[in-house]
């Protein structure tokens, strides 16, 4: 009897089309070995490839709607790109001057705005002494001028990096002339990479990996599409409301908040905080009513992105804790830089699909279950019969006779 005969019998036999939680875990663990390795020798020319690969992934919907009307896969891929080119460059011309002069008066100003706000806090401790006794109003305020100081700190020093990074990518001529030629041959080509990827997984477990493949997918399109959009609309959303509300450099809180939003309550808090303590300067003691409109803005701002923006273009694709999301924005960040930090979402979201993939493996292997292989048994062996003699075949002699 053959080995192969005895493995069939075992109650743990694996179903042919699936691999093993072992085979999950070398070909999924080297995979993201390798791209980890590839990022790391590549970082410093990967920044426009990233960008292109992006922008590709985000247009293609489009020029596959373009196609299905009748044109051109290339001409398809050349009317989008143009129509965000065009887009982009009117956004720059129009925005980013302004924008650029508020961030700047914004971290030159932020220190008189911190004095103030600690001359208010001196002029309230009468009150708050009458309420909390003076021992803890001495704390409040030692603990309230720390915090601001420290946060102060860390939103000047956040927002001199975003605006030096944002420069220095806008005036990189790899990005700028790189970037939409790796886009359209990536768009031109898309449909032909992915069938020429497909036909390059194993027969076996083609469906499998399919499956795995669709849910990244999915997860991808909720990081780049969703979160693109959540950003977008936050965007707007905060700049318009702060500028309405007549706040001190409301436009460019508002960009730094909506930008910041990728990563969880970092955006919200950097803006918040930052909106908080210039309306507080700015509009007391006598306009105590602005002060107001500048909380339920935000309030607003946490409902819609909450409720509404995030469930309807995000959902559930992501998956992502809170914790994991920012701790991979930082490491990411640390090791890859503006490279990184662009990655770091999207990867984080590929590594949740194949963990809870993993675990839904290991939930349904032996090792989980706690069943051993059942030896196998001889299979009984089919002792043949004797044929019967068979009557000899009488000729036409014999009957004859």
């Amino acid at each position: 009897m053959s080995s192969a005969d005895n493995r069939s019998t075992s109650v743990t036999q694996e179903s042919p089309h699936t691999l093993s939680l072992r085979h999950q875990v070398l070909i999924w663990g080297g995979l993201f070995l390798l791209t980890i390795l590839f990022l790391w020798i590549f970082r410093p020319i990967l920044l426009p490839f990233v960008v292109g690969l992006t922008l590709a992934y985000l247009l293609n919907p489009v020029v596959n709607w373009l196609q299905r009307l009748g044109i051109s896969r290339s001409w398809g891929a050349m009317l989008a790109l143009t129509g965000v080119i065009v887009l982009l460059v009117g956004l720059l011309l129009a925005v980013v001057p302004l924008v650029a002069t508020q961030i700047g008066g914004l971290v030159v100003r932020l220190p008189g705005y911190v004095g103030d706000l600690q001359g208010l806090l001196r002029q309230w401790a009468p009150q708050f002494t009458e309420w909390l006794g003076p021992e803890r109003t001495a704390q409040l305020q030692g603990s309230l001028t720390d915090l601001i100081g420290r946060a102060v700190e860390f939103v000047g020093l956040a927002t001199t990096t975003l605006a030096q990074s944002s420069l220095t990518v806008l005036g990189t001529i790899a990005v700028l002339f790189i970037t939409p030629v790796v886009a359209f041959y990536l768009l031109v080509d898309w449909e032909g990479m992915m069938l020429k990827a497909d036909d390059l997984l194993p027969r076996r477990y083609q469906g499998e990996i399919r499956g795995i493949l669709n849910d990244i997918d999915r997860a991808m399109a909720g990081v780049i599409r969703g979160q693109g959009g959540v950003i977008l609309v936050l965007c707007v959303y905060y700049c318009t409301a702060l500028t309405l509300a007549g706040l001190n450099y409301g436009l460019a809180i508002g960009l730094i908040g909506g930008l910041l939003s990728f990563v969880p309550y970092v955006g919200f808090l950097t803006s918040f905080t930052l909106s908080l303590t210039i309306a507080l300067v700015q509009f007391l003691p006598d306009q105590w009513i602005f002060v107001g409109i500048i909380l339920a803005i935000y309030g607003v701002g946490q409902f819609l992105e909450a409720n509404i923006l995030y469930p309807k273009l995000v959902g559930q694709s992501i998956n992502i804790n809170a914790v994991w999301l920012m701790f991979a924005l930082f490491a990411f960040a640390l090791l890859f830089g503006v490279v990184g930090l662009l990655l770091a979402v999207p990867l984080a979201a590929i590594t949740g699909v194949l963990t809870r993939y993993a675990i839904a493996k290991y939930q349904q292997s032996s090792l989980y279950l706690g069943t051993e292989p059942v030896a196998a048994t001889p299979a009984p062996v089919a002792v043949e019969k004797p044929a019967a003699a068979k009557p000899a075949r009488r000729t036409r002699a014999t009957t004859e006779k």
